[in-house]
């Protein structure tokens, strides 16, 4: 009888360190991301993608001297240029000549990242 007690109750400490190792994993991935932790993750020069909810998709390039290009990466979309810039809460950028906006980062799933403005997703990036 004490050899079942002791099972049952290791299975029970099993299932909720099972439980609370997926909810912390759960929450890594939607952490926000630092200002920092987006530079040295997406701005070193190396290309990534970057998908609209239309799931338009281009690949990106934002280099470490605050200058970015965007290319299309299949149908739809148009190339582009412009700058970066560190902000308080993430990064702001300027295409072409236009207006700055400024977005945060939060990680949405293995090498997932969604890009947002307020609560609204605006791309997922993808390395």
């Amino acid at each position: 009888m004490r050899t079942h007690i002791v099972n049952a109750t290791a299975g029970v400490v099993a299932g909720v360190v099972a439980t609370v190792l997926v909810a912390a994993t759960s929450f890594a991935a939607a952490a926000k991301l630092s200002p920092e932790d987006i530079q040295t993750t997406f701005f070193t020069g190396q290309p990534f993608i970057a998908a609209t909810p239309s799931n338009v998709k281009f690949k990106m390039t934002f280099s470490a001297d605050g200058k970015m290009k965007r290319e299309p990466a299949g149908g739809g979309g148009a190339k582009g240029t412009g700058t970066w810039k560190l902000s308080k809460d993430g990064f702001c950028t300027t295409w072409g000549g236009g207006k700055p906006s400024c977005f945060t980062v939060v990680g949405s799933g293995d090498n997932k990242w969604s890009v947002q403005k307020g609560s609204t997703t605006l791309a997922t990036w993808s390395k």
